[in-house]
């Protein structure tokens, strides 16, 4: 089944906030190889100008994947997820992710278009602050492949 075309341009209400722990921020930066020590000490964060560690670049991840279900799993969408692959992940900051942030995602479906049988999906996630500063833009693009 083709995803719905109609979903481009929607949105959902803002997720529930997510607080961002220094250890999840260690975690991610330990997975991914990231070792400066900005990801993983306080003291060389705060040396650096940061109010504790500051999370890697591709950290939103971890909260838009899961705020995009709001998306992905609704029915009328038509998405069969275990077609999907990542198509693609752009990032816009206005201010890096640190320990201590308290972050709220509000999701939009951008595009949806379909090319040689495959559906690309594109999403935009808006995260703020719980108080509503804009943190960074995430866009993401997943690909349903078409049916044998």
């Amino acid at each position: 089944m083709p995803l719905d075309p109609s979903f481009a341009g929607r949105s959902w209400p803002p997720t529930e906030p997510y607080a961002v722990g220094r250890e999840k921020i260690r975690e991610f930066a330990t997975a991914i190889g990231a070792t400066d020590a900005e990801y993983h000490d306080p003291e060389a964060a705060r040396a650096a100008g940061y109010t504790d560690v500051v999370a890697p670049p591709t950290f939103p991840v971890v909260v838009t994947m899961a705020a995009n279900r709001q998306i992905i799993t609704d029915p009328e969408l038509g998405m069969d997820y275990s077609r999907v692959v990542h198509g693609d992940q752009k990032f816009a900051y206005k201010r890096p992710v640190v320990a201590g942030d308290s972050l709220v995602c509000v999701n939009y479906v951008d595009e949806i278009t379909s090319r040689g049988g495959h559906d690309f999906l594109t999403t935009r996630t808006e995260v703020t602050t719980e108080a509503g500063e804009p943190v960074v833009t995430v866009w993401s693009k997943l690909v349903q492949r078409g049916e044998e």
